[in-house]
């Protein structure tokens, strides 16, 4: 009697690769010792990426682990929720809301512009007092297991939007922060304040960072952006921030 262990190598590769990563790994492996192997066969993996449109031939050379490399590309995503202000602060902590507060406006705002991505309809918009509003992701609950994010260090990329509006000044800041278990800090990026003078163009500028081959032991990402106006003026006249993201690995998609 033919079972399924007997079929050609090729063609169990071609079965199992219809199968879900999750199942591979926690029931499929463990059921032989052919399974086992053929689970671990890079062309399984290969396959599973071809499928699910992460392959590209370019790509034959520089990716090391097709196993690692799908797992990245099927949890990629923007781990900041409410990034556009679509759902008013939930999931933001404000951390200084001063002046008149932080206030979600829609685009393009009084003496503002649109932004490049027709997608995104709202912004945050801070005050003559300073306003800033941060998020922390926890690795493990979005996905990231430890020894993935120990041994394999995938890219992690920051990128925020920001503008001013044509007829006040106001400042920009922004920190994202990779924190250990007891959250110390293990590498940070701050750039300088962005500082835009009156009559300025009101043009959305993007600014963006990746983090690469960071120390081990990252289990949360600290987001926290703001700023406020330069001029001291009631209302809200400061900095506008949207469509914020952090996204992990691999840079090819």
């Amino acid at each position: 009697m033919t079972t399924i262990c007997d079929l050609p190598e090729d063609v169990l590769v071609e079965l199992l690769s219809l199968l879900p990563a999750r199942d591979l790994l926690r029931a499929c492996r463990l059921v032989c010792t052919q399974w086992r192997y053929v689970v671990d066969l890079t062309t399984l993996w290969k396959r599973k990426c071809q499928r699910d449109g992460f392959y590209a031939p370019n790509l034959d050379r520089s990716v090391s682990d097709w196993q690692v490399f799908y797992m990245l590309c099927s949890l990629k995503r923007n781990l900041l929720k409410n990034p556009c202000a679509e759902e008013n602060f939930e999931h933001w902590q404000l951390d200084s809301n001063e002046g008149d507060k932080w206030k979600i406006e829609d685009l393009p705002g009084t003496h503002g512009r649109d932004m490049p991505d027709p997608t995104v309809h709202k912004y945050f918009v801070t005050s003559y007092g300073p306003c800033f509003k941060s998020q922390l992701i926890t690795l493990r609950e979005e996905g990231y297991w430890n020894q993935l994010m120990d041994e394999k260090r995938p890219e992690i990329v920051v990128k925020d939007w920001y503008a001013a509006r044509f007829d006040c000044g106001c400042r920009y800041e922004l920190t994202v922060r990779l924190l250990s278990e007891n959250y110390i800090v293990l590498e940070e990026f701050c750039p300088e304040p962005v500082v835009i003078e009156q009559w300025s163009d009101a043009a959305w500028k993007e600014i963006s960072h990746t983090f690469q081959n960071y120390p081990a032991g990252v289990r949360y990402i600290l987001f926290q952006h703001g700023g406020q106006d330069t001029q001291f003026w009631a209302g809200w006249y400061g900095i506008r921030v949207t469509n914020s993201s952090v996204t992990i690995g691999p840079l090819t998609l």
